[in-house]
């Protein structure tokens, strides 16, 4: 069974920073793209980032350019997303995904797996 838990999740000042982890099992990690969404409420869900199987390639939404970055480490079958200068506009849960495309994509249907969300909240 394919689990993705995200973790690290919090209530962060504006101009703060945070890193949220995803841990992955029952799955061969290092085979899988790796995605973060993010879904505030009353929207649809959004690419964040997504970062290919042996971190070659990286790519990210234009609103978290200079402030976000996704890494993995395939030993620890672990992806995470380094938060910096929070804006109370990247407030929601944030998601990671698995996808098995060729290619790292921002669209929510290439990615086959999903967590259950951690909150990220920027408010002072």
């Amino acid at each position: 069974q394919v689990q993705l838990v995200e973790s690290g999740g919090d209530l962060v000042q504006p101009g703060g920073s945070l890193r949220v982890s995803c841990a992955a099992s029952g799955l061969t990690f290092s085979s899988y793209n790796m995605g973060w969404f993010c879904q505030a409420p009353g929207r649809e869900r959004e690419f964040v980032a997504a970062i290919s199987r042996r971190s070659g390639t990286t790519k990210l939404a234009d609103s978290v350019k200079g402030r976000f970055t996704i890494s993995r480490d395939n030993t620890k079958n672990t992806v995470y997303l380094q938060m910096g200068t929070l804006k109370p506009e990247d407030t929601a849960v944030y998601y990671c995904a698995a996808g098995s495309t060729t290619q790292i994509v921002a669209l929510r249907y290439a990615y086959d797996y999903w967590g259950q969300g951690t909150q990220v909240t920027v408010s002072s």
